[in-house]
């Protein structure tokens, strides 16, 4: 069953998606834009792994929250930004070029870090999204070690925004080959997928998916005025 967002608590949108999904997927719930309040709430009901979009905003909310929680940066990653959060960012789903990959390397030096990170993967058919095709993601794996503050334990990917269950199964399938394939190349350690959002994580979750990336359906609507 399809959870949607009703007139359910916050905490009670959590205990249902969880309930629902299988104890192996990781379920980021995505807080962006929701107030401290909202956090707070979901954090009272269980959960400890949050994802937002914007570094500065993660700051701020890391600063006034328990130290327990878990911040994901979900994403387009600003360069100049990457400072910010490298003390105390637990995953970065987005890196979708290498010039993130070596900001990212040298703040983590410099905050005495290991950063792990998900590569991102451009699956979908709209040019908006960003990530790397699979010639440029073979080349780079070749060149990680380079990076010694920077663990990359997966990838990352958004499929198109379309009603065509069809076409997101694909990408999703798309994916997932190319995580396998990593997989056998770099070790188990890297061992995270993550893909699926509140629309489509049933989907993600049936292709192979272990991280799901959920925000109206826990949070409701998001207010971006």
């Amino acid at each position: 069953m399809h959870i949607k967002f009703s007139s359910m608590s916050i905490a009670e949108n959590i205990q249902n998606i969880n309930a629902e999904i299988p104890e192996h997927v990781t379920l980021v719930a995505v807080s962006k834009t929701k107030p401290i309040s909202d956090i707070t709430e979901a954090y009272e009901g269980g959960q400890r792994v949050f994802g937002e979009n914007k570094i500065q905003e993660m700051a701020s909310k890391f600063e006034e929250l328990p130290k327990d929680i878990q911040w994901h940066m979900i994403g387009h990653v600003q360069t100049n930004k990457i400072k910010y959060m490298a003390p105390f960012v637990s995953l970065v789903h987005g890196v979708d070029r290498e010039k993130v990959l070596k900001e990212l390397n040298k703040q983590a030096v410099k905050n005495e870090r290991i950063i792990d990170c998900l590569l991102q993967v451009h699956i979908a058919k709209e040019d908006t999204k960003f990530g790397f095709d699979e010639d440029e993601l073979i080349e780079l794996t070749e060149r990680l070690d380079s990076y010694s503050n920077i663990k990359v334990v997966g990838l990352m990917g958004m499929a198109t925004n379309t009603n065509d269950k069809t076409q997101i199964k694909q990408e999703f399938e798309g994916l997932h080959t190319a995580f396998q394939a990593l997989r056998k190349k770099l070790g188990e350690d890297f061992d995270t997928i993550s893909m699926g959002m509140s629309g489509d994580y049933h989907l993600a979750i049936e292709v192979g998916s272990n991280m799901i990336r959920v925000g109206s359906s826990i949070f409701g609507a998001r207010n971006y005025a």
